[in-house]
């Protein structure tokens, strides 16, 4: 039985590839030396993605003799990815890229050469760090840490704000440091040691990335300052674009939960202690990483210190504004519009899985009317990418691949922080342009009714079901009162007429009434909404 470490890809080197399994083309220690004394990349995010998708892009440059230094692997926020996943299969992923038509393409990714808890409370890594960012040859940190590792307040709107020993005496026992304090202490470091120049980039799937990392270690560096805890300079240095630089990117790559279907196959195919771990964080992971074949990254070309050739790798560098516009076309037409539209007709529908609903022919029709027939007249085109490719390729392939069981539950969390980018933004274009009427719309429309017939957290059978959740969830639900099937009720007037939810005003367009009397009809009795779907998109 095959077990995933450096010495069993040594010993069983023909074993691993009779398994159908790619290998490193390096050597892994000589390019884990060379990390050591020169480090250039440090990434923080442990997590699926990064290990599925940018760290497999750096192998690829190991790989052709493009690179010859790794990546240092920091995780800050669920240190049980490190002591469970990274050391015992000594920093290797078995990727498992999986295809629509089932076939699986398997390789070891051995890019990560280091990994360390980003906690003060470890010294060890925590002295490794500070020792990385001390280095001239650091080009770049790297960010997987989710849209919430950048916030600087908690669930209660509280400022998450620093006491003054965090910058040099870590937190005290017990209190996990927030990445973005980590992240000014490591920096400042760097300032102190010689105004060394680098560059942060986020990774992550939210608008504005770099801007938002930006911001909040700016604001933790100010608030050292007003309190006398960095030297004035340090600002300036985090400013000064020659010195320091937060590119913005775009990211697209399901990376999902590690499937039972692809361990059971591993094992199968002889590669055994694959087993999925679930953290005391709840964390899913697995020394495995199951996903999709399909990949964008796309990154201002914006770096202080120079950067690895990831280009090479199929990573696309570009301009600011070129950034913005892949990214809006994703998010507004392309993918996460049609995403929201599966979540919440699933959800009330029974569905569990985004790629049975590919095969409702209904539910299909709905992500293509609202793709292709009202979408693509007004989505943004960035000109690196074709917007009708990549919406072919995320109705023909991606969405319908059944061994990427990503779930409607899951992509039903904080819809209501979505709709005003996935649906608001598309009916804006319609208002502004002439030959266009918004109220002639009938696909989003239908999207935002079922949203708020979702809201009632009754599925179409008249069965309760557990909503996912949204920071909205308890003022939503108010307004729709205590309605049940066959009531009519004003409350969701309540919802369509809020504009800050929207960013458009819906009644004024048209719309409201429209989408009022889609609600009713899904209201009148059992089967109302698979009735009311089929009605409206025959």
């Amino acid at each position: 039985m095959l077990r995933l470490s450096r010495e069993s890809l040594k010993a069983g080197q023909s074993a691993w590839e009779a398994a159908g399994v790619g290998l490193p083309k390096f050597e892994l220690e000589t390019v884990a030396k060379n990390t050591q004394v020169n480090p250039q990349w440090v990434h923080f995010g442990a997590g699926n993605i990064f290990r599925g998708f940018v760290a497999n892009a750096h192998q690829k440059l190991l790989d052709s003799g493009q690179a010859d230094t790794g990546i240092i692997a920091a995780e800050s926020f669920d240190f049980e990815m490190i002591d469970k996943v990274y050391k015992p299969y000594d920093n290797l992923t078995l990727l498992v890229l999986m295809n629509a038509r089932g076939e699986f393409q398997k390789k070891v990714v051995g890019s990560i050469v280091e990994a360390l808890a980003a906690d003060k409370n470890r010294a060890a890594d925590y002295s490794r760090l500070i020792e990385i960012f001390e280095q001239p040859s650091l080009q770049m940190a790297s960010f997987t840490i989710t849209e919430k590792g950048y916030s600087l307040t908690g669930p209660d709107g509280r400022y998450l704000g620093i006491v003054e020993k965090d910058i040099e005496n870590g937190p005290g026992p017990g209190r996990q440091v927030h990445a973005m304090s980590l992240v000014a202490s490591l920096v400042y470091r760097r300032y102190l040691k010689g105004r060394y120049p680098m560059t942060f980039v986020s990774m992550d799937n939210c608008s504005h990335n770099g801007d938002k990392l930006k911001q909040a270690v700016l604001t933790m560096a100010k608030e050292w300052a007003k309190r006398g805890l960095v030297e004035g300079g340090f600002i300036g240095y985090l400013e000064d674009e020659h010195k320091i630089t937060f590119p913005l990117s775009m990211i697209d790559k399901i990376t999902p939960r590690p499937s039972e279907t692809v361990q059971a196959a591993l094992l199968e195919q002889g590669i055994g202690d694959m087993d999925v771990i679930v953290t005391s964080k709840n964390t899913y992971t697995a020394p495995f990483v199951n996903a999709e074949i399909s990949e964008y990254l796309v990154i201002e070309d914006k770096f202080a210190n120079g950067r690895p050739p990831l280009e090479e790798a199929g990573i696309i560098f570009t301009d600011r504004d070129t950034v913005n516009k892949v990214e809006t076309m994703k998010v507004t037409t392309c993918l996460n519009p049609l995403h929201t539209a599966l979540a919440v007709s699933g959800c009330l529908l029974g569905f569990t899985l985004i790629a049975d609903e590919m095969k409702d022919s209904t539910l299909r029709r709905f992500v293509e009317t609202i793709g292709y027939t009202e979408g693509l007249p007004v989505v943004v085109d960035p000109g690196i990418l074709s917007p009708k490719q990549f919406l072919d390729e995320v109705l023909q392939e991606r969405f319908s691949n059944p061994f990427i069981p990503d779930t409607p539950q899951r992509i039903a969390t904080d819809t209501s922080q979505k709709v005003g980018i996935r649906f608001g933004e598309t009916i804006k274009s319609y208002i502004c342009r002439e030959d266009l009427d918004p109220a002639k719309l009938t696909a989003i429309p239908l999207a935002i009714a079922v949203w708020c017939r979702y809201l009632l957290g009754v599925d179409d059978e008249g069965k309760p079901f557990a909503l996912s959740p949204d920071p909205l969830l308890e003022t939503l639900q108010g307004h729709l009162g205590g309605v049940k099937l066959g009531d009519k009720t004003s409350g969701v007037h309540a919802i369509l007429e809020d504009e800050k939810i929207f960013g458009v005003p819906l009644y004024s367009t048209g719309l409201g009434e429209k989408i009022e009397n889609m609600f009713y009809e899904m209201l009148e009795a059992p089967g109302a909404v698979r009735k009311t779907l089929d009605k409206y998109l025959k």
